[in-house]
């Protein structure tokens, strides 16, 4: 079973840069899809990104396309999500996600879950 921490959130201005962290442990991060999901306040929890076991296949929300990246370091057990032109509506709990079935976009199709970390962005 995989564990999951995120790291990296934090309070920033409007138009700067974040990038947030996921290391897993207790698993090999490569037989894993990872996703980034976050929650605000009174709001579901939604999918900000994902990326397939190889890294060949990414998917980004059309709120944060063109200014958020997901990528992978298989070697180091890494997960990244670069953040940039932040706005204050990205303010959110960010979750990091492992999925057993190597690519997904939904809730439902993850296994395992962070503890979240705060992305705060002030205008």
């Amino acid at each position: 079973q995989v564990q999951l921490v995120e790291s990296g959130g934090g309070l920033v201005q409007a138009g700067n840069s974040l990038r947030l962290s996921c290391a897993a442990s207790g698993g090999t991060l490569s037989t894993y899809g990872m996703g980034w999901f976050r929650q605000a306040p009174g709001l579901e929890r939604e999918i900000v990104a994902a990326i397939s076991t190889s890294g060949a296949s990414r998917y980004s929300a059309d709120s944060v396309k063109g200014r958020f990246t997901i990528s992978r370091d298989n070697a180091k057990v890494v997960v990244y999500l670069q953040m940039n032109s932040l706005k204050p509506e990205d303010t959110a709990v960010y979750y990091c996600a492992a999925t057993l079935r190597g690519w997904g976009i939904a809730i439902a199709d993850y296994d395992y879950w962070g503890q979240g970390t705060q992305v705060t962005v002030s205008s």
